[in-house]
Order: structure tokens, then sequence, then C-alpha cells
């Protein structure tokens, strides 16, 4: 069974992004995310994290929609 809460590096890790870049979109409010134990440690619930991937696949496609790719002519310089 896994865990229910993720260490911050988990996350970084599952999203290939750097531990102060998850740091940054908990504290920021983007991820959702729990502070336990006397020193404050951040735990990411499983569910959220899931919850935060579908959501940026949704914005993602949407910004897709909004911004279609564009062919160059074969006469225009690169």
């Amino acid at each position: 069974m896994e865990p229910r809460f993720l260490l911050m590096a988990d996350v970084a890790e599952q999203l290939n992004v750097s531990t102060s870049q998850v740091y940054h979109m908990v504290r920021s409010g983007e991820l959702p995310a729990i502070k336990i134990g006397g020193r404050g440690q951040w735990r990411i619930e499983r569910s959220k994290l899931e919850e935060y991937i579908e959501r940026k696949y949704a914005e993602t496609a949407e910004w897709v929609r909004s911004n279609p790719l564009v062919e160059r002519d074969e006469d225009e310089p690169a």
C-alpha cells in the first residue's frame, strides 16, 4: 500500500522539479499541503498531487487550444 502523504522530495521527484519549486507551489497555495510535527514539516497528500496534475493537464490543454500552432510559409526565413 502506498503512503497517503508524500514528502516534498517525493513530490519533486515525481514532477521532475526541484524541492524548492515544490516549496514555492505549496507556499503560493498552488499545491495544497499540511504542516505536521513540532518542526512543521510539509506533507502533500497523494490525492491532492493527483488533482494538481489533472488541473495542470486541463490548463495546458486550454492554453494549447488558445494558442494554435501556426505553420510558417516555406518562403519565410527561420
